[in-house]
């Protein structure tokens, strides 16, 4: 016999919340025509999509944010299998319209079905923006000019590797394209020069703005006239950079986005260099670890019949879920509530995207990870449930605050 799991209706329910914004959004899935496929390497491709007028305000962004795709696709025994993928958007914000880039993975089912399958026309599952890889500055009012502050200079420097220039696109050419003030850098790293995403764009940036948009491409496996842009970056070679060719204590704010190892690497010569943290924005495009929840359901898990389980609520869309769940199995959050609410939001599952995002109301959960909440929103009791084991009796946590 198993611990009852149920979901009422919470018009009657008391809701906690303390009305205090949040800084973001819940995102909504909803289903996009594919407007256009544009090949940027062998490896990946830039997809558009056509957003309708009636949903044109659900998807106004900023520059940085991101949106998770839904689709089902045939698995390697021809079964289809629920996938959902983040991809960055790479272009400033447009009303009606968003682009993403998508980079082949190996071995990865999702990326290779866009890159050798997706077509114009095709139809998928796309989440309302979501992310808080923005900047901090009110170049943020990207949708609203007037509210731009042009009273001063800007210096940004960005940091990416492979994929990670997608966010960075949009963030270099919204803030250019905002504000004569404004200088950006990037440093990016790629093995091969056939493997730059954006090659053409960025070097059209380059051209618009040959005084305030700085490029110093690197190379890990090709040889280029300078060694300070040749082989991997080491902290060595980064220091050099930081403090020759961008001289770090002029930078208003960084923007740091690829695999750990990097963003990591950069953080910590940063540190070491005295920039204040929050100056610097970063975003992971993977961790390395492999615990994201199959489709829309969660992992198996039985109920502890002896009664030794832990109490999960959840509030989502005005309605509460309820799930037992046994202490022994140490279930995040996200997959009890996956169990019995096949709609509850979340993208990565790995501490990355932040999509599974929620308020903590009741209990105390330990998060395995964290790689998208900023510190003040821990402080107001938010969570990736995505990694938010329970340490208490009772949790209760809210997606709708």
């Amino acid at each position: 016999m198993s611990a009852p799991e149920s979901v009422t209706d919470a018009a009657t329910a008391d809701h906690p919340g303390t009305g205090e914004p949040s800084g973001r959004r819940r995102a909504v899935f909803h289903p996009l025509e594919v407007s256009s496929v544009r090949r940027l390497t062998a490896d990946s491709v830039e997809v558009g999509f056509t957003v309708p007028e009636e949903l044109a305000d659900e998807y106004d962004y900023a520059a940085g944010q991101y949106v998770a795709l839904r689709k089902q696709i045939p698995n390697a025994d021809g079964e289809l299998q629920e996938l959902r993928r983040s991809y960055s958007i790479c272009t400033e914000p447009r009303r009606g319209r968003l682009e993403i880039a998508i980079k082949r993975d190996l071995g990865g089912l999702f990326s290779t079905w866009a890159n050798d399958e997706l077509s114009v026309g095709d139809r998928i599952d796309v989440m309302s923006p979501s992310g808080a890889f923005i900047s901090k500055h009110r170049m943020t009012g990207l949708n609203d000019p007037e509210s731009i502050d042009t009273s001063r200079e800007h210096t940004f420097v960005a940091v990416a590797a492979g994929s990670g220039i997608t966010p960075i696109m949009a963030i270099a050419r919204t803030v250019l394209a905002a504000d004569s003030a404004v200088r950006f850098d990037l440093i990016f790293s790629n093995r091969a020069a056939m493997d730059v995403m954006f090659l053409e764009e960025l070097a059209d940036l380059k051209d618009r703005y040959p005084d305030r948009f700085g490029l110093h491409h690197v190379l890990t496996r090709e040889q280029r006239i300078s060694p300070l842009l040749s082989g991997r970056i080491d902290a060595e070679k980064l220091s050099t950079l930081l403090t020759r060719t961008l001289r770090a204590e002029t930078v208003d704010e960084w923007f740091l986005c690829g695999p750990f190892e990097m963003v990591q690497l950069v953080r910590d010569e940063l540190e070491e260099l005295g920039v204040e943290a929050e100056k610097v924005r970063y975003e992971l495009f993977t961790t390395g670890r492999e615990n994201t929840p199959g489709g829309q359901v969660g992992r198996p898990v039985e109920v502890d019949d002896t009664g030794d389980n832990v109490q999960i609520s959840f509030r989502l869309d005005g309605v509460e879920g309820e799930v037992a769940s046994p202490r022994a199995a140490r279930e995040t959050v996200l997959n009890a509530a996956l169990r019995v609410r096949q709609d509850v939001p979340f993208a990565c599952a790995g501490g990355v995207c932040g999509t599974c995002r929620a308020k903590l109301v009741e209990g105390e959960v330990e998060m395995s990870e964290n790689f998208a909440l900023e510190p003040e929103e821990i402080e107001r009791g938010y969570v990736l449930t995505c990694q938010s084991h329970p340490t208490t009796d009772a949790v209760r946590v809210d997606y709708d605050v």
